[in-house]
């Protein structure tokens, strides 16, 4: 008897590319939502950050390394990072972001979100749609990946390239036209400056030195805390504007209330140490 074939089922393999893309898919739409309903612009563009981090991978996962490379480097690295630092240090206030600078800014930008995303529906339905040429041939063509880029860049699109670079320069340009300001006055000197500070402090008594820091005499060094002067009162100086804005400063209560049950424990323990008080005289004394 002659044993009979059993078809053999091939089951496909999964690559590193298909692992990436369902570990991280999740991870870049959680990101991009938080991005668009977060309160706070710090937290939108550490959402931002992440999604383009799990981007970079997914170019490194399609065998794409010069995306990746420029992913992280320039978007990630450069642009959103100095992005992000700026407003960490000058800050916005969340009462800002409610005020339209530009009159009819919200029907614009629901506009422009509807047709960015008419334009996505295409773009994934093309490429859902349509046979794929595959990465591998698009690269072999031209002897590499990077090879590939600078063939489409510098001979296909180079007039669209060059145009956009003429726009960004323009762009830049004229940021720095509006941007500057000439100056209508001398540029004070060192000698200048303390004259006045000199001058300000005879006419209206304002202290000449610097002002304190935040934490001196208080139980904190922290930047939001008040600085606590001998008397125990909170200055105000010590504090930024903009933390008093946010209204993200300690409580100077809190931090005086120590200090004056301290005084009311040594002011009752002064009066435990005197002499009674004798209201009448002793037997036996007279009126002197």
């Amino acid at each position: 008897m002659t044993p009979e074939l059993v078809p053999m089922v091939l089951v496909p393999m999964v690559t590193g590319a298909e692992v990436a893309f369902w570990l991280l898919a999740p991870v870049m739409v959680l990101a991009a939502l938080g991005m668009i309903l977060s309160r706070k612009p710090v937290h939108s563009a550490l959402c931002l950050a992440t999604v383009m981090i799990s981007l970079a991978v997914q170019y490194a996962a399609q065998n794409a390394p010069f995306l990746f490379a420029v992913q992280i480097i320039v978007y990630t690295g450069a642009i959103l990072m100095l992005f992000l630092f700026v407003l960490m240090l000058v800050g916005v206030d969340a009462a800002d972001s409610l005020v339209e600078t530009i009159k009819g800014q919200r029907p614009l930008a629901i506009l422009a979100g509807l047709a960015f995303g008419v334009l996505l529906v295409l773009a994934v339905g093309n490429a859902v749609v349509d046979p794929p040429a595959g990465l591998g041939a698009a690269n072999a063509e031209n002897g590499g990946n990077v090879q590939g880029i600078a063939a489409l860049l510098f001979n296909r699109y180079v007039f669209i390239f060059e145009a956009t670079s003429a726009l960004l320069i323009t762009a830049a340009v004229g940021a720095m036209v509006l941007a500057h300001r000439e100056r209508l006055t001398k540029k004070l000197t060192q000698g200048d400056l303390a004259a006045d500070r000199l001058r300000r402090y005879a006419e209206h008594g304002e202290h000449p030195g610097p002002l304190p820091t935040p934490g001196v005499f208080a139980r904190h060094n922290a930047v939001d805390t008040p600085a606590l002067l001998p008397d125990g009162s909170v200055s105000e100086l010590s504090v930024s504007a903009t933390l008093r804005a946010r209204g993200e400063i300690l409580d100077g209560q809190d931090l005086v209330q120590p200090i004056d049950t301290t005084l009311r424990a040594l002011t009752a323990d002064g009066d435990d140490d005197r002499p009674p008080h004798r209201s009448q005289p002793l037997p036996g004394e007279g009126s002197r």
